[in-house]
């Protein structure tokens, strides 16, 4: 007699399932919610959307209906995030985000998301290499940027010239 496979997976035959959609095993598997794939961890997470996304574009409504969520979500959250790019805060992220979200259902998505991953990483690692002085000023640089974006933002939107009102508090003390 075989002795039993590990972590209580069936060495019985499954029944035949669609390409790409998981089908769970009828042996209890002690620890591992009784389906015989690991609940934990991030690789258990990974599965479980990998999965639970083959069982929505197994059928031909989940798919259209997932491509199209997909897009929206991604495309709202792309569109504040260009918004937010000229202010202060997460504007970038926010896009790199929505590029996620998208890369989740169009190819196009994916590959501009790891060329974007590639050319971050190549900056950050050329930020690295430099001398502790070129660092500081692509910080000041980059501070500059911060600060200048801000005083024309409240320019032109809340109409109130920070630097003037700055010079007229420092001439009257």
């Amino acid at each position: 007699m075989k002795p039993p496979s590990p972590r209580g997976v069936s060495d019985q035959p499954t029944p035949e399932a669609a390409p790409g959609v998981a089908v769970a095993s009828p042996t209890p598997a002690s620890g591992l919610g009784g389906t015989g794939v690991a609940t934990s961890g991030r690789r258990g997470v990974k599965v479980r959307m990998r999965d639970g996304l083959a069982v929505v574009r197994a059928n031909p409504t989940g798919r259209i209906a997932l491509k199209a969520g997909v897009a929206l979500l991604g495309g709202l959250v792309v569109a504040v995030g260009i918004v937010l790019i000229p202010l202060p805060g997460p504007g970038w992220a926010l896009v790199i985000l929505g590029l996620a979200i998208w890369a989740v259902e169009f190819v196009w998505a994916k590959h501009l998301l790891r060329f974007t991953r590639t050319q971050v990483r190549r900056w950050t690692d050329w930020v690295r290499r430099q001398s502790l002085l070129v660092r500081f000023l692509i910080g000041l640089l980059g501070l500059a940027f911060i600060g200048s974006v801000l005083l024309i933002s409240v320019r032109y939107s809340l109409k109130v010239d920070l630097l003037h009102e700055l010079w007229e508090f420092l001439e009257a003390y």
